[in-house]
């Protein structure tokens, strides 16, 4: 697409002559002031993965815990393109038959500047809902989530089905002499401090409760967890440089 309708195509979008955009069983329609009094319509069509193609992407998706753990807490992981490149393909059009676009207008180039001022606002119902993506790809998100939940339980099954040798039980008399010893320190229990793979998930779930008035109290909760983790990391930093110095 050269520069020049790409320009005008970014300035149709600033000054709000999309005039509507929606998703459609066929991908995408929209309406679009031009030079004339009627609108043109635009049409953004993505071709959608195939079933088999799809049943790759959750299967990688699945092999990732973070990826299964944002998802289902309704977060879109950053690196989500990793998991299509494993399955062999691409969450964005990457070939030139992924993308179809249309216009009414009479401009022999495709795409024209409506054309690009649909993207643009395009690109912001994307920042908006993510998940919009993934259903012009042919997925909902409910789709989603229920295979990557039929896969956990079958890995559960499989837990199941293989379950661990038993440790012998130590006999009473073998232990009385250190009964009410203490174990192994806690010092020596490593631990580790990241931040979570999903910020707040249970209040994210639960969402916000209806019966309690403004502000809210899931904001409330946030703020105080967040002054507690803050705090805990504090604590346990300020604990390892003193042994540090010690």
């Amino acid at each position: 697409m050269d520069s020049g309708r790409l320009s005008r195509g970014r300035s149709y979008a600033r000054k709000g002559q999309v005039l509507s955009i929606e998703e459609t069983k066929d991908g995408i329609a929209a309406r679009v002031q031009g030079s004339r009094k009627t609108p043109y319509k635009i049409s953004i069509q993505i071709a959608p993965l195939t079933d088999a193609q799809w049943d790759k992407v959750i299967d990688a998706l699945a092999e990732q815990a973070i990826f299964t753990a944002q998802l289902l807490a309704g977060e879109m992981p950053q690196d989500i393109e990793q998991a299509f490149s494993a399955a062999g393909v691409s969450l964005f059009p990457a070939k030139r038959g992924d993308l179809k676009t249309d216009c009414s207008c009479p401009d022999y180039a495709n795409p024209c500047k409506h054309v690009a001022a649909t993207h643009y606002i395009l690109g912001e119902r994307f920042d908006e809902d993510p998940f919009l993506l993934f259903r012009l790809r042919g997925r909902t998100q409910e789709q989603i989530l229920q295979a990557l939940r039929q896969r956990r339980a079958g890995q559960m099954e499989m837990l199941e089905e293989e379950p661990a040798e038993p440790e012998p039980a130590i006999l009473l008399e073998d232990c009385l002499e250190h009964f009410w010893e203490l174990g192994a320190p806690l010092e020596s229990v490593p631990v580790s401090i990241r931040p979570p793979a999903v910020e707040m998930p249970l209040l994210k779930r639960l969402g916000e409760a209806a019966f309690v008035p403004e502000p809210g109290i899931e904001s409330l909760l946030r703020a105080a967890y967040q002054a507690i983790g803050q705090e805990a990391i504090r604590v346990a930093f300020q604990e390892e440089e003193k042994e540090e110095a010690e």
